[in-house]
């Protein structure tokens, strides 16, 4: 697999290696002893997956006492990923990745613990896959509002569809004392 390397340290960009012929692909999704050496040293415990049409836009999400890295990718369809720093205290804090995960391209992105997450479908549907390094914790999830200006995220979605969680998502500097908090490494 090749790893690339984003302008946020831990924000990483996976390919798989595919062998492919006239009947199809194979490709490893997921393999413990390489991800924990080449990606993340954490444990994924939950696996989860949505489906969504075209113009949906889930996020940003994340969680402040028990955050989840996240290893994403697209079964089917295609999506545009976005990975948000908001840990108080990063060198790299308000900074964003974008990148588009498609079942033609195989790739995954891996996003921190402590990161908001979000992504917006660009195809008629995609099927979305994501590893979490923790469970799912309602009371500690947080939405940071997909449009804050202080980001500044260039959505492809022009006219996104929102749940009303994401729609009353709160803007950054709202959001003070309920950010994650950056720990050297």
């Amino acid at each position: 697999m090749n790893v690339i390397t984003t302008d946020i340290e831990g924000v990483l960009i996976i390919e798989p290696r595919v062998f492919g012929d006239a009947r199809g692909c194979f490709f490893e999704s997921y393999n413990k002893e390489r991800y924990q050496e080449q990606v993340v040293a954490s444990d994924f415990v939950q696996d989860n997956v949505s489906v969504s049409s075209k113009n949906v836009l889930r996020g940003l999400h994340y969680q402040q006492h028990q955050p989840q890295g996240k290893l994403v990718s697209v079964l089917q369809g295609e999506v545009y990923d976005v990975a948000v720093d908001i840990r108080k205290g990063s060198p790299t804090f308000k900074q964003w990745v974008g990148v588009n995960l498609s079942a033609d391209n195989h790739r995954q992105f891996y996003i921190p613990e402590g990161f908001a997450h979000g992504f917006c479908v660009l195809s008629d549907t995609a099927l979305f896959s994501y590893k979490c390094t923790s469970g799912y914790k309602p009371d500690d999830e947080h939405t940071l509002i997909y449009s804050d200006p202080e980001i500044g995220i260039d959505w492809p979605c022009h006219e996104p569809v929102v749940s009303e969680k994401d729609a009353k998502g709160l803007l950054l500097s709202e959001l003070g004392d309920y950010l994650p908090t950056y720990i050297s490494s």
